[in-house]
């Protein structure tokens, strides 16, 4: 019926289009009263009439001559025996012909209904009007805000070869599909499955994807809404969209009931200066409530995803309502390889592109980040009107991802870029010859984001665990930048707030969390704080103020030792911190391998790898360059230096 509302306006148009017409065709009529008809003249030459007779006036159509001109006419005679006698004397004196019909044959009702439709028509089109400004029929909408929102897919697509990077995650799901799929074999055994299962883990993990795989796996509905969906400005709205979402999925069970971002809806009640959200609370009590209620083993599995367990009401983790919790965390090494498999199907990669590389160069991603930087390096590829996607647009897009693109357009004056270039090879210097540093795989000086430079720097193993040696390492390649301009220039300069940022966080966690200070294992910091009140608020409440000075020196005492560090060791490779920093003023961007070649043999190129020259056509010729020894002392770097600077 709303269909074919829809449409009402324009039937509506066309109706009175159809009757102008009508009207039009019928212009040359002439309707006469009794006494005009009378006074026609004597001489006037009646054609073909019909006359239809009721009790009490005779209606008279017909056509008569007015010169060359055929007139139409009708008029109403009144029905007396004179009357007809005379019709029949007038209307064939000149030869015409008159029919006589009865009045039943012309359809009463049919003719009373085409006089009703117009107006029929004009009370739909305004009705219709009415309603959709919300008139008559808007007090039916307020019954909407009730139903859920969620959408269903039911025939989900996704399945485990989708999902990469979390085996030991979907091992985690696995008795659900099986119960889905036949949970006779669960009821038998007098076994329980999870009514829900709470997916925690950073974005970008693959919550979603996971829960829509189980679904797909399992072939069975897939129901999805969002926390934020259910609290409206209405009260109470939230609560019976609970209550319809859960009595909608009980009709398609077996199925998977999916909520994202369930922190919205879930946080824990009564908390946060200003007292709860009593809306927000009738929601969460109706959720924990159906979830409670429902029967065991009635086919709904629910799966909800945050990446914000910290918040949730303890009541929403408890068993018999979330009883699993699976973390899905970002992948490893192994993780970031399948993934990049996954994503890299339909992608054209060149011949030199390895995914094993590329998850080496990528610690840290989440499967979102990864399938950016494919996405992004495709982007690149067609910008550059390439045929394939290089290792070099790859290149390009894990900087983009990480830091934004490059503004190549952004010049620096002569003292900056100086100063840039020594800031970034300090960095360099420090991860070369600090054995727990983060190992340098790329150095620019060219601007990305906010950055002046940029110093792409991974583990050289990826672990879970940090010892203290670990974190002192990273506090003094931090300070690299910034010690070596105080020790080249004299002076510093603000380009390190981002580095001191980390470090000092850093040097916290050590003293405060980790308990790696002379202080002994003791926490003093609560890790995640007062969600309600801003994770920093409250910290500090549970130490005195004495305390609270000695945690201050520990950290002083933490970052000055390793800054003292950082002079020496850039004091002692002073060369080799100008090497680079003329290398990268003149290149602009260095790569490990050329800055390993540069601490080896004091240039950019390996002097021992065979150098390929082309002589005819497609034959090559492979010469040998002499060998050198394999490392410089500084005499050879100085030289190395001098005849750079000479160029």
């Amino acid at each position: 019926m709303k269909k074919w509302l829809n449409y009402l306006p324009t039937l509506f148009i066309i109706t009175i289009v159809i009757s102008l017409i009508a009207y039009s065709s019928t212009g040359n009529s002439v309707r006469m009263n009794y006494t005009e008809f009378q006074k026609l003249p004597a001489g006037t030459d009646f054609q073909d009439s019909q006359m239809t007779i009721s009790s009490t006036v005779i209606n008279v159509e017909g056509t008569y001559k007015n010169g060359d001109k055929t007139v139409n006419y009708s008029v109403l005679v009144p029905n007396t025996d004179e009357n007809m006698a005379w019709l029949q004397e007038r209307l064939t004196s000149d030869g015409g012909q008159i029919t006589v019909e009865d009045p039943s044959t012309n359809g009463m009702w049919l003719s009373l209904l085409g006089q009703l439709i117009p107006f029929l028509l004009v009370g739909v089109f305004f009705y219709y009007m009415f309603t959709k400004m919300g008139g008559a029929g808007g007090s039916n909408k307020a019954f909407e805000f009730s139903k859920s929102k969620a959408r269903v897919e039911s025939n989900v697509k996704t399945r485990f070869k989708d999902v990469a990077g979390c085996e030991e995650e979907k091992e985690e799901v696995k008795e659900i599909i099986e119960y889905l799929r036949s949970p006779k074999k669960f009821t038998d055994m007098g076994a329980h499955i999870p009514k829900g299962v709470l997916m925690v883990g950073p974005p970008g993990t693959g919550k979603t994807l996971l829960a829509k795989a189980v679904a797909g796996e399992a072939n069975v509905p897939f129901y999805s809404i969002s926390g934020s969906d259910f609290v409206e400005m209405f009260v109470g709205t939230g609560a019976s969209r609970v209550r319809d979402m859960f009595k909608t999925a009980s009709k398609s069970a077996p199925c998977i009931l999916f909520i994202d971002e369930i922190d919205a809806v879930g946080r824990q009640r009564g908390a946060g200066m200003g007292g709860g959200n009593d809306e927000r609370e009738q929601t969460l009590n109706q959720l924990l409530v159906e979830m409670d209620g429902m029967e065991d083993n009635n086919g709904i599995v629910v799966i909800a995803a945050t990446n914000r367990p910290d918040v949730l009401d303890p009541a929403l983790q408890r068993s018999g309502r979330f009883d699993r919790k699976i973390t899905v965390n970002l992948p490893d090494v192994k993780g970031r390889r399948e993934i990049l498999a996954v994503h890299a199907r339909n992608k054209n990669l060149a011949p030199d592109v390895t995914l094993e590389n590329l998850a080496k160069r990528t610690p840290g991603f989440s499967g979102a980040d990864l399938a950016n930087v494919l996405n992004e390096g495709a982007i690149l590829a067609v910008r550059n009107k390439e045929t394939a996607i290089t290792m070099n647009d790859l290149d390009e897009a894990i900087d983009r991802v990480m830091m934004g693109p490059a503004k190549k357009s952004k010049k620096y004056t002569e003292k900056d870029k100086w100063l840039v270039s020594y800031h970034e090879a300090g960095h360099a210097v420090i991860g070369l010859k600090v054995e727990d540093a983060d190992m340098v795989q790329k150095v620019t000086i060219i601007p990305r984001g906010e950055a002046g430079g940029y110093n792409l720097m991974t583990p050289r193993e990826e672990k879970y665990f940090h010892k203290r040696s670990e974190f002192i390492a990273q506090i003094t390649g931090l300070l690299g930048g910034r010690t070596a301009e105080e020790l080249v220039f004299g002076e510093i300069s603000a380009g390190a707030v981002n580095d001191i940022e980390r470090l000092t966080e850093i040097a916290k966690n050590m003293v405060r969390v980790y308990g790696m200070s002379s202080l002994g294992p003791i926490q003093y910091a609560d890790p995640q704080g007062n969600v309600f009140l801003g994770r920093d608020y409250t910290q500090g409440a549970n130490y005195s103020a004495g305390v609270a000075e000695e945690i201050d020196k520990e950290v002083r005492d933490i970052v000055n030792s390793c800054h003292k560090e950082c002079k020496r060791i850039l004091t002692e490779n002073r060369a080799l911190l100008d090497l680079i920093a003329h290398n990268l003023f003149e290149h602009e961007t260095l790569t490990n391998e050329e800055i390993t070649n540069l601490m080896k043999y004091g240039q950019l190129t390996d002097p021992n790898a065979p150098i390929t020259v082309e002589v005819v056509e497609t034959k090559k010729e492979v010469v040998e360059q002499p060998p050198v020894p394999k490392t410089m002392d500084q005499k050879d770097i100085n030289k190395a230096l001098d005849e750079l600077t000479k160029r």
